[in-house]
């Protein structure tokens, strides 16, 4: 097997043609965030952003976009951001991670979401979790139906909510496209607000976070197009969400609401509100996202299947490597269990974008 190894920005027609007739083939790859649009965006902000392209010679099997860091240490392209990772390949393809790493110049490939079909990588998983999805192929009102299945007293309350959202600030309006590029900074204004309330990393304190995601915000691509949508009530915007969408999936990336309308569930309702979209434009499905946050169980009817942990090349650097990053691991759950340390490095972290994920 042939690797070589480019920038995104140097994919040409027929890799972008052949990439995405990939991501067609194999649902389990069918995620914007394995798309060429997402990692040319990436590419964009982070210096070390790469693809690995897999010939055989006469035709191309598969591409690997990565991170390149320093001491052989690779990372998923868009790491922190990127919500499934991976290979992209030919259905059938089998290939030889050690082989990839090495043509990669990497010692080590360290993921946290890797989609399920990607067996050579998993070597040291120490992780496996859920990405709960909600399946809209019967359409919107079968999905509803699948609520009222599981909980009639609970889809009651959501068309409460609704309801009472009305009376109290005035008329629910949803749009699915919204252009205005305020949105966007209300939506990063809110959530930067939210990060810091819960004692979190402020991603959009980052510039170079911040302008991935208004470069995606704009993508019109195949296999990777912005979803900007907002909530009214009242005539005012009171919920954001952005997602990203493939041919079949909208991906939902970032959610925020002013906290004046937080009684009515505007999460949720953004959500169904989504959902009832994505269906009337063909969707076949939306991913909510790794965690098991309470409002993603109310609303999936299933999940996905995601992988942590990295393979490696086994010699004595990556050895030595692996430990460092199982030290790190430990001791970030030693300062998230300590309030003060983990204030300490928020403020730090929050204080000096460049210490995030900038390449």
């Amino acid at each position: 097997m042939n690797v070589t190894v480019i920038t995104p920005d140097e994919l040409g027609a027929t890799e972008l043609t052949a990439w995405r007739a990939m991501q067609e083939a194999t649902p389990a790859l069918d995620s914007p965030f394995l798309s060429p649009e997402f990692a040319r965006a990436v590419g964009h902000q982070r210096p070390g952003a790469r693809v690995a392209v897999l010939s055989d010679g006469q035709r191309l099997l598969g591409f690997f976009p990565f991170e390149r860091h320093r001491f052989g240490l690779g990372l998923p392209i868009g790491s922190g951001m990127c919500d499934s990772q991976g290979l992209i390949h030919v259905p059938g393809l089998d290939w030889d991670p050690m082989e990839l790493l090495r043509a990669c110049g990497l010692r080590l490939w360290r993921y946290d979401h890797l989609v399920e079909g990607q067996t050579p990588f998993e070597t040291e998983v120490v992780g496996r979790a859920g990405s709960p999805v909600i399946d809209l192929r019967q359409g919107y009102d079968a999905y509803l139906a699948v609520l009222r299945a599981r909980s009639a007293r609970r889809a009651k309350h959501l068309r409460q909510d609704e309801r009472a959202l009305g009376r109290r600030v005035g008329e629910v309006r949803f749009a699915f496209h919204e252009s205005d590029p305020r949105s966007l900074d209300a939506l990063m204004r809110h959530k930067s607000a939210h990060y810091r309330a819960k004692e979190q990393v402020d991603l959009f304190a980052q510039p170079r976070a911040t302008a991935l995601v208004r470069e995606l915000q704009r993508a019109r691509g195949a296999t990777c197009t912005g979803v900007l949508s907002v909530l009214y009530a009242g005539g005012r915007p009171v919920g954001w969400l952005f997602g990203l969408r493939s041919r079949r999936v909208l991906h939902i990336w970032f959610s925020a609401y002013d906290p004046d309308v937080g009684q009515f569930s505007p999460g949720i309702l953004l959500r169904l509100k989504a959902a009832e979209s994505a269906a009337a434009e063909g969707l076949d499905r939306i991913d909510l996202g790794k965690g098991s946050e309470p409002y993603k169980d109310r609303l999936k009817t299933s999940e996905l299947r995601l992988s942590e942990g990295w393979v490696d090349r086994r010699t004595i650097p990556a050895t030595v490597r692996r430990a460092q990053v199982e030290a790190v691991t430990r001791v970030r759950g030693v300062v998230a269990g300590s309030p003060v340390l983990r204030r300490a490095a928020l403020n730090t972290l929050n204080a000096i974008p460049r210490l995030g994920h900038a390449g």
